[in-house]
């Protein structure tokens, strides 16, 4: 089985090219998960790729941290818009841990968005006296990836999807 035929959600795909060219990429992740309310919520963020897992990272006390807790599924988007686009997507449980001081990884995602310089200077400025971090780290458990090339939404061939609507 060749990486163009993995069917969505295996997770070999987060070892094909596209996979990895989001994953080490500048473009934001968006988290999508259920506020208290039962309401549907996307955040853009930054984000580090660990190898094992999807990592954002917050400040302590923010809304999103109550509701990841008590409804840990979500589900992850890091594309860019092309042409022709492409297209990462990830479910899994968001794992909230809350640190005194600045959570790594949230170093390492500011370095590589703006470079060393400014990243390190962006992560010194939150690394003040009390600050408290929330780690957000989601473990994939589903992958899909299209890039309107070899992979298409919903798995069809390029043919289904150019007949789209029809």
């Amino acid at each position: 089985m060749t990486k163009t035929t993995l069917p969505q959600g295996d997770l070999r795909l987060l070892d094909t090219d596209l996979a990895q060219r989001m994953l080490a990429s500048a473009e934001l992740a968006r988290l999508a998960y259920v506020a208290p309310d039962g309401t549907p919520r996307v955040l853009p963020m930054l984000f580090h790729w660990t190898g094992d897992e999807v990592v954002m990272a917050t400040f302590a006390g923010t809304a999103k941290l109550a509701a990841l807790r008590a409804r840990p599924a979500v589900a992850i988007t890091v594309d860019r818009a092309g042409p022709p686009p492409e297209v990462l997507l990830v479910r899994g449980n968001a794992v909230v841990t809350e640190v005194d001081g600045v959570v790594p990884e949230y170093v390492a995602a500011q370095r590589r968005y703006y470079g060393p310089e400014q990243g390190d200077a962006a992560a010194a400025e939150a690394d003040r006296p009390g600050v408290r971090m929330a780690r957000i780290a989601v473990r994939p458990e589903w992958v899909g990836t299209f890039d309107f090339q070899d992979r298409f939404p919903g798995g069809r061939s390029a043919a289904d999807f150019a007949r789209r609507g029809q």
